[in-house]
């Protein structure tokens, strides 16, 4: 099993803060990082990021990628916050009850994060005698998987900011993917 963990709004003090967890359950790794590269050149994307695409036309290559990538072989959990967060706590938090899993080969988080986070992280994952061979820090343009959880990641914290007809309906595709949710400490599905 493959964990990718991506965050959107957490820098932010109005709105909504969400991290995605976007779960791989593959016999072979690279598959679905190789369809989400041939999607994103179908969709004429160089790689997906969500802030890259904010206007009108924006929206028609994101739902486009969104489309295509929903019917791949994944699954999520959510973590949403109301901003202002505690940043530590909120990942914290997340970490402790969102990954329950056990053998999972290889956690990728994106971007630099502080020392502390993959400390908590490492401690969290002990604490529940869960073995993780690799965790690892990556950007988006290194790693498809950290693409698709930025996509769930923008995707959920945009219809959560602004509910909109075209973000109901990409989500409601989406949905039947999210194996658990926590909406502000609290377990929700």
């Amino acid at each position: 099993m493959l964990i990718f963990i991506d965050e959107s709004g957490t820098h932010k003090n109005s709105g909504i803060s969400i991290i995605s967890f976007v779960y791989l359950l593959l016999k072979n790794d690279n598959s679905v990082e190789r369809q989400i590269i041939a999607i994103e050149k179908r969709c004429g994307i160089k790689y997906f990021h969500w802030s890259n695409f904010g206007s009108k036309r924006g929206w028609s290559k994101r739902t486009k990628f969104l489309k295509e990538v929903s019917e791949l072989d994944f699954s999520f959990k959510l973590s949403i916050a109301d901003n202002p967060i505690k940043f530590k706590q909120f990942f914290e938090n997340s970490f402790q009850h969102l990954i329950i899993e056990n053998k999972i080969r290889k956690i990728v988080i994106d971007g630099r994060k502080p020392k502390w986070y993959g400390q908590r992280l490492k401690k969290t994952l002990r604490d529940k005698n869960i073995s993780v061979k690799k965790i690892r820090m990556a950007d988006d343009e290194s790693s498809p998987g950290l693409r698709l959880a930025d996509a769930v990641a923008g995707l959920y914290r945009s219809h959560s900011e602004n509910p909109t007809i075209k973000t109901m309906q990409l989500t409601e595709i989406f949905n039947k993917k999210i194996t658990a949710q926590l909406v502000d400490g609290q377990i929700t599905k």
